[in-house]
């Protein structure tokens, strides 16, 4: 069982997955599934794919009645500039989806949906304003507020992971060659690495409200 999997079993996820990386082509691709990720049929030929950047999100959603495709994660930017994901909750997306709905934008109910769409908009006005995605995450999560934890890869080949969510920590760490940035499995008691990952290092907690960048 390999670290993805074990972070499904022990983190209780499993009702939905995805996954977005950067292809050899230099864009971002994407996979979601509404089954587990043990029970997709397509893992083994994904986990033959070769990247240098990888988002992978595993489900457990608040409401079990957005248990769907089409509020699965990650949410792809169809500019393709980012795919987007979050854990926990944004507090006041009921407030935004009207105007997403009427433009046509929203295809499930889940609050991480209505986060995308306010990032693509933000993305696009700081195009020439030079604004980092750390400081666009935190402006999406002083907009939405709530507990959320944010995360995208950019086909540059860099990932972000914005801690904001202290009841679900950001962990980085080190597996061999390979650079995490991971949420604690819902256990703040560091449970992560003797289920999940035993042979990390390098191990360290992202302070609430910073963005970590791989």
């Amino acid at each position: 069982m390999g670290p993805h999997q074990r972070l499904e079993h022990h983190g209780i996820a499993g009702f939905g997955w995805g996954t977005a990386w950067v292809t050899g082509a230099g864009t971002l691709a994407t996979h979601r599934g509404a089954r587990a990720l043990r029970d997709d049929p397509v893992r083994e030929e994904l986990g033959r794919v070769t990247t240098t950047a990888a988002l992978v999100h595993l489900r457990r959603p608040s409401k079990l009645s957005t248990v769907s495709l089409a509020d699965t994660q990650p949410f792809a930017d169809p500019a393709g500039r980012f795919a987007f994901s979050h854990n926990g909750e944004l507090g006041d997306h009921r407030a935004y989806r009207p105007a997403y709905a009427m433009q046509g934008r929203l295809h499930g109910r889940a609050d991480a949906e209505a986060g995308a769409r306010w990032l693509e908009d933000a993305w696009a006005a700081s195009a020439n304003g030079g604004r980092s995605p750390g400081e666009l995450f935190a402006g999406l999560h002083a907009t939405f507020g709530g507990l959320a934890n944010l995360a995208l890869p950019l086909p540059d080949g860099s990932a972000w992971h914005y801690a904001g969510n202290d009841e679900n920590l950001v962990i980085g760490f080190r597996l061999g060659p390979i650079r995490f940035l991971c949420t604690a499995a819902w256990s703040i008691d560091r449970s992560l690495f003797r289920l999940v990952a035993p042979g990390a290092r390098e191990r360290r907690v992202v302070r609430p409200g910073e963005t970590a960048r791989l």
